[in-house]
Parts: structure tokens; C-alpha cells; sequence
């Protein structure tokens, strides 16, 4: 069971070998190291990873982070996580966690049967759990970003800071695909399988925005929902 949530962007810079001499993202690195400092202090047996990716499938944790591969023009090296759970693996090592590791990709465009799915999965890892989930939001903020300007992008990104600063699960299952594709917010199948996962076991979780930022036009948000394993559905 699911006990604690983080959500962590994954924007490339969190690698810190792409930075070069200076930090360029140094209030967003600590925000993710202060969540994910929190969740693998706690006593769990397991950690999940979800990210956005091409497909939905399971992955080995085992695998090369393969930074070349993610900003450098260095050979890339043949094999490796994609970017989201590279990003993820890099900061459960840098929070000292040393544990069981389930690693998943959710394609971004993947529906709602697809999202349960995969949330019910995550659900049912036996014993206490951590879930860590990397989701970038719109990338559309600004002249210069990556799908340069959409004005449609800041009511979006304030609906999803939103529902996660007040751990509103409904919400984050109940976001327009068509809307969250044309914004390149590539994080929202992520959010729905952690929307999903609260929904599943009934959670009212304890929720706090710790971190948000849009550097380059991109939305980047840090939250932690906690107390995910707690069923007060009636109350």
C-alpha cells in the first residue's frame, strides 16, 4: 500500500553533471531533495517510480541513468531509463535510499482504463510504500519555451498546483488530455496514476506544495502528499 507521495519535475538540469560549474536550478534542486529526503526516511519496504514516458511499461532500476543522453553532445550511451525515471533514480540516490525499487513509465497520452491500470498495480506493492512521481507541467509559459506562448498554460498550471497543494485526487484524474497535449504538459498521465492510486484506497491525504517555479516556460512543481494509507472515506 501506497503510504507517502512525492511529485518532482524532471527536467534535465536536475543531473547535475548538465548544469556546469553553477547550479542554474538550485531552489528546485533543494525543493526535490527536501521531499524525497522525507520520504526515504520513513520506515517503507518498497519504493515506486512513475514517470511520463512513450510507452507504458515496467523498467529495471538496475539500468544506466545515461546522462550523455539527456542534453550533452557526447556519444549517447545505447541503453538506459528515459529521461523521467532517470531523473527519479538520481534523486532516491541522492536521498540515501538504498531499498526495493519499482520503476514504471506511463505513456503520456495514455487514457484513463490505462491510468487505473497501472494505479492499481502500484496500489497493490505488498508492505508500506513510497511512491515518488516525476511530472513536468505546461511547457508553454513564455515567449521562449519550448512550445513558446499559450495563455491557456497558466490557468492549467495553477488548476494542478492546485489539486496538489490541497491533495485533490479527483481533480488530477479529470484533466483534459487534448488541453494537457497542446500545452506539452507531458506530466499529466503521471498525476492521474497518483490520483488514481488515492482514489483506489480511499485517501484524503495530507498534502503541501512545497516548490514552484517555471524556469525557460516550463512548470515545475514539488509536493508531498502523506497519510495516503489511512481510509476516511467515510468520514
Amino acid at each position: 500500500m501506497i503510504v507517502t507521495a512525492v511529485v518532482c519535475p524532471h527536467p534535465p538540469l536536475l543531473l547535475r553533471e548538465l548544469c556546469g560549474l553553477e547550479d542554474t536550478v538550485p531552489e528546485l534542486r533543494a525543493a526535490c531533495h527536501e521531499a524525497v529526503g522525507g520520504l526515504v526516511t520513513q520506515e517503507l519496504d518498497a519504493v515506486v517510480v512513475v514517470g511520463g514516458g512513450a510507452t507504458t511499461e515496467a523498467w529495471d532500476p538496475s539500468l544506466p541513468i545515461g546522462v550523455r543522453r539527456f542534453g550533452t553532445t557526447a556519444a549517447p550511451e545505447p541503453v538506459g531509463l528515459p529521461q523521467s525515471l532517470g531523473v527519479g533514480r538520481r534523486l532516491l540516490d541522492e536521498g540515501g535510499w538504498t531499498g526495493p525499487v519499482e520503476m514504471h513509465t506511463v505513456a503520456r497520452d495514455a487514457g484513463p482504463s490505462e491510468a487505473t491500470a497501472l494505479a492499481d498495480r502500484v496500489a497493490g506493492v505488498p508492505g508500506r510504500v513510497g511512491l515518488l512521481v516525476l511530472a513536468d507541467g505546461s511547457a508553454r509559459r513564455g515567449l521562449r519555451a519550448p512550445g513558446h506562448l499559450d495563455e491557456r498554460a497558466f490557468a492549467f498550471d495553477d488548476e494542478t498546483a492546485r489539486a496538489l497543494g490541497e491533495g485533490d485526487a479527483q481533480a488530477l484524474t479529470e484533466v483534459d488530455a487534448e488541453l494537457a497535449g497542446e500545452l506539452l504538459a507531458g506530466g499529466r498521465a503521471a498525476l492521474a496514476v497518483l490520483g488514481e492510486v488515492a482514489l483506489a484506497q480511499r485517501s484524503f491525504p495530507r498534502a503541501e506544495l512545497l516548490h514552484r517555479e517555471d524556469p525557460h516556460g516550463v512548470s515545475y512543481v514539488v509536493a508531498v502528499w502523506e497519510d495516503l494509507s489511512e481510509d476516511r472515506g467515510g468520514a
